[in-house]
């Protein structure tokens, strides 16, 4: 599907899914009670959480917000990634839990989100938003209110005919406002006209639509020439982000606001402002003298960048600074930056022997990136090489200012526009972020100013991900030498495996598994999980396979494996410990013997929707002490039996209790498709991080009793 398609699904005719899922929105905020509200769906492959509806609330002010990863520190995300309620009952609350939220939000609200789950599958998250008189906790009928909503909306996507379109800018949808039962707007306009007081009214988006002769001699503005128009653009002396951020507060909390500003020369005037889920009242009365406390008059000031742009940069340091990996930061540019600074085209470089190696791109072709990739310092291609040796940016407002200097730069892109901004760290050049735009642009003062402060948080985020990228290669790799490349096959015996690291920003750690082959009837399968994440896991992982090999091969029972790897440990005088579980299975007997470190016991499903958790006794964890004695268990494994062994990265998720996720694996194990042992081993995994994001490595090993042939 297009992009325009895709927005032609959500923006269709009534009766369309947008629609009902609009209106299921609009349902779930009026019957909380809540002021605002959003829908978010997930776009694969990312996964990004994108914003598709919106009520109660602006667009613009929702730019820091409309494309999320998935794996963000944000409410919405969490709890669609824990599959639970997440509320938040005021904004100390909002800042000691999510701190880059609260500084992009510097308002007095509550906050819910919840997952939007379906049959098979999570498909997003609602957001809701209360003002700031709301009690700190979340009644009863609120929260069940939500999880009704949560469910309409799942199964309003469960039913559609396709996948939901996801629009570039969410759509809006209003909620309907009780007003007074009787025609009174000729009555009640000649009523403020009698009053000595002035009167306004704005919209949500800011926008004056109505505005009373005495407010209009107050402002010194003829009415016509203020209707349509937001105050802060029409008058110039409001235009401060002090003034505006009141706007801003009272849509966000919901909470009456005043402020005093200097119509010049001398007149003080104080507004009064009265928001509802339509728009907002606005009080003017004048003031005999200057306040005590006011704030420094727009007129005595630079000119400020609008507060929407400063909110903005503060969400986008504060997300510099999270960024892990090299793709995450050329990700977060793509989505956040760009947008922030209307440009379409990234290209990020990065500094490699004198050259340039371009690390992500954003808007441009594939051939175009081939021809500027490790380019020297010195090609008379770009400016990069030049704005690094100089240390400053470039600004080029269109193809003829570039091509004064670069002839060729305009032909390879056919972009119109360019911001060069050169990554610097401390003297030393990292690399070059260059911002490009389809049309020509003017790059205002405070553009290029915001752009030059903010090309240094770049630096040091694309200094710190490429470090990371090469630390997380190195222990992937070791990882992957140490682990088996190939299982040995056994008459009677189906074996599959999968071992999966966490998701971006876990380093990989020390999960390991193994198969050894004792004779033609008899196996070893283990299992384990080294502490911790980094290359001493890793390394020492490698060195529990080893010693659990030789001690196997050895002829030693699975008691005294575990004892003699322990005594391995203790003797390397590690500080990491490890869990193990350690298998032995006898083909012919029908019976498996096992021994545990600590580790979670394995799951046996005996036949089709009969699963269960084998009762293994456990014994201490690897490295923990000397002289250390295993307890052995023993059970039968019946023909067609799978014998489940698995890491905790399957049952211990953030915000779930173990019991329970436990019980639902093990459900899940007994009445899941076993036709495909790698199949149900996908499936399995699939269960407990359904969106992806594993915020631990996961490993899992399948045994299969077969009938054996004689």
């Amino acid at each position: 599907m297009t992009a325009s398609e895709s927005l032609g699904r959500f923006t269709g005719d009534g009766g369309s899914l947008d629609d009902a899922l609009g209106a299921a929105l609009t349902d779930v905020v009026g019957d909380t009670g809540a002021s605002i509200g959003g829908l978010y769906l997930i776009e694969e492959p990312g996964p990004v959480l994108r914003l598709v509806a919106l009520c109660g609330l602006p667009v613009e002010f929702t730019a820091p917000w409309q494309r999320l990863p998935l794996a963000a520190p944000v409410p919405v995300a969490d709890a669609i990634r824990e599959h639970r309620l997440v509320w938040i009952g005021s904004h100390d609350e909002m800042a000691r839990r999510y701190p880059r939220t609260a500084a992009v939000l510097p308002y007095r609200f509550a906050l819910a989100a919840i997952a939007v789950t379906g049959v098979s599958r999570c498909w997003g998250g609602i957001v809701l938003m209360w003002p700031a008189d709301h009690p700190q906790e979340a009644s009863a009928r609120e929260s069940g209110h939500l999880t009704t909503g949560a469910r309409r909306l799942a199964r309003l996507l469960d039913e559609a005919p396709g996948p939901p379109g996801l629009p570039e800018q969410p759509r809006i949808f209003r909620v309907g406002t009780v007003r007074h039962p009787v025609p009174t707007g000729v009555a009640a306009v000649d009523y403020l006209e009698r009053l000595p007081e002035g009167a306004v009214a704005l919209d949500l988006e800011g926008r004056v639509t109505f505005v009373s002769s005495a407010a209009a001699r107050l402002l010194g503005r003829e009415p016509e020439r203020l209707i349509g128009t937001r105050p802060w653009q029409a008058l110039p002396w409001l235009d401060d982000p002090v003034y505006e951020d009141q706007y801003r507060t009272v849509v966000v909390s919901r909470a009456p606001a005043s402020f005093d500003a200097l119509r010049p020369p001398d007149r003080w005037l104080t507004f009064r402002l009265y928001p509802d889920s339509s728009g907002i009242s606005v009080r003017i009365t004048p003031r005999g003298e200057q306040p005590a406390h006011s704030a420094a008059p727009a007129a005595h000031r630079a000119s400020p960048a609008p507060t929407g742009r400063l909110y903005q940069l503060v969400h986008l340091a504060a997300a510099l600074t999270e960024t892990v990996t090299v793709r995450d930061l050329v990700a977060l540019i793509a989505d956040h930056v760009l947008p922030a600074f209307g440009a379409q085209g990234l290209v990020l470089s990065a500094v490699e022997a004198g050259r340039l190696k371009i690390t992500g791109h954003h808007g441009y072709p594939a051939d175009v990136m081939e021809g500027l990739d490790a380019l020297p310092f010195d090609t008379s291609l770009t400016p990069a090489g030049d704005v690094l040796a100089r240390g400053t940016p470039a600004f080029f407002a269109s193809p003829a200012e570039l091509a004064d200097s670069y002839p060729q730069a305009p032909r390879m892109s056919g972009k119109q526009a360019w911001a060069f901004l050169p990554l610097v760290i401390s003297g030393r050049p990292v690399g070059c972020c260059v911002l490009s735009y389809e049309s020509p642009h003017a790059f205002t003062a405070d553009e290029r100013a915001i752009l030059t402060s903010l090309a240094g948080l770049v630096a040091q985020a694309l200094d710190r991900a490429r470090l990371y990228d090469t630390q997380h290669r190195l222990v992937h790799e070791l990882q992957q030498a140490l682990l088996p490349r190939t299982l040995p096959t056994l008459p009677g015996l189906e074996v599959t495996a999968r071992c999966l690291p966490a998701g971006h920003g876990v380093d990989v750690g020390g999960d390991f598994y193994d198969l050894l082959r004792l004779d033609d009837s008899t196996a070893a399968a283990v299992i384990g999980d080294v502490e911790g994440h980094s290359v001493a896991s890793a390394a020492l992982m490698g060195q529990v396979r080893t010693a659990i090999h030789a001690h196997t091969n050895a002829g030693a029972t699975p008691d005294l494996v575990l004892a003699r790897t322990n005594q391995l440990l203790v003797d390397l005088d590690t500080e990491l410990l490890v869990a193990c579980l350690y298998v032995q299975v006898d083909l012919i007997g029908h019976r498996v013997t096992l021994a545990s470190a600590g580790h979670v016991p394995p799951l046996l499903r005996v036949a089709p929707h009969h699963a269960h958790i084998l009762d293994v006794e456990p014994g201490p964890l690897l490295g923990i002490g000397a002289a250390v004695r295993y307890p052995v268990t023993a059970t039968t494994l019946p023909d067609q039996a799978i014998l489940a062994l698995h890491t905790d990265g399957l049952v211990e998720l953030p915000g779930t209790d173990v019991a329970r996720a436990t019980s639902a694996l093990v459900k899940h194990l007994a009445d899941a498709d076993d036709h495909d042992l790698g199949q149900l081993a996908d499936s399995l995994v699939q269960h407990a991080w359904p969106t992806g994001q594993r915020t631990d490595d996961v490993t899992v090993l399948l045994l299969r009793a077969l009938r054996r042939r004689t």
